[in-house]
């Protein structure tokens, strides 16, 4: 499965592209990022379908990362070819795509800046892949 990392902003050269890196490169599955400007531009489709749309998002739902890990294998198996994971920029979604959305994801009740989300994002893609994989780098408790 494509996992599709749609974010608002440019990441550039920063502490935060080279987080972004260090857990792309470890990720198994299919990687794709695509970089939209903070204001304006359109979400390109799904490159393959069926797909799923995971938007992250102040509103959405705590998971613990083996529940991530849950989903992603679910949709996997369910045939599902891309997932897309959208970040937006400083003013976040609008409630039209917060509602097409498939899932809503936070990382907690904090407000992270959109580059550091993607470096979250991008760990916890590692783990769930990681987990998925039976590898030992995910500890629980």
């Amino acid at each position: 499965m494509l996992l599709h990392v749609i974010a608002r902003g440019k990441i550039g050269r920063s502490p935060e592209a080279e987080l972004v890196d260090r857990y792309a490169r470890r990720i198994s599955w299919g990687w794709k990022v695509t970089e939209l400007p903070d204001r304006g531009g359109t979400v390109p489709p799904p490159s393959h379908t069926p797909s799923r749309t995971v938007a992250m998002d102040e509103r959405g739902r705590q998971l613990t990362s083996s529940e991530f890990a849950a989903i992603l294998g679910r949709w996997r198996d369910d045939g599902v070819r891309e997932t897309r994971f959208l970040i937006g920029a400083a003013d976040g979604h609008d409630e039209a795509l917060r509602e097409s959305a498939d899932l809503l994801i936070a990382f907690g009740n904090a407000t992270w800046p959109h580059m550091l989300a993607r470096a979250m994002l991008a760990e916890q893609l590692w783990r769930a892949t990681s987990i998925l994989a039976g590898h030992p780098y995910h500890r629980e408790g």
